[in-house]
């Protein structure tokens, strides 16, 4: 179980193909601040069928895309 399960569902559980979401949004799904340790957890999403596209520093944001190639849990 990763401490980002919580947040890989509800990505998992949107029906775009894409999904902008801000730090602090990440951080109330998640219920844990972003910080450099989501840059290796990021890699569980591709379990759930979707990558991380673009982290922008700047804006404070994520932004997701569907990868198609759900895998098993």
């Amino acid at each position: 179980m990763s401490k980002y399960d919580p947040l890989w569902a509800y990505i998992q559980e949107q029906s775009g193909q894409t999904l902008l979401m801000s730090f602090a949004e990440i951080e109330t799904i998640s219920g844990l601040p972003i910080d450099h340790s989501f840059l290796q957890y990021k890699k569980e999403l591709s379990a759930y069928g979707w990558q991380v596209e673009k982290i922008s520093m700047k804006q404070q944001t994520v932004r997701f895309r569907k990868s198609g190639q759900e895998t098993e849990r």
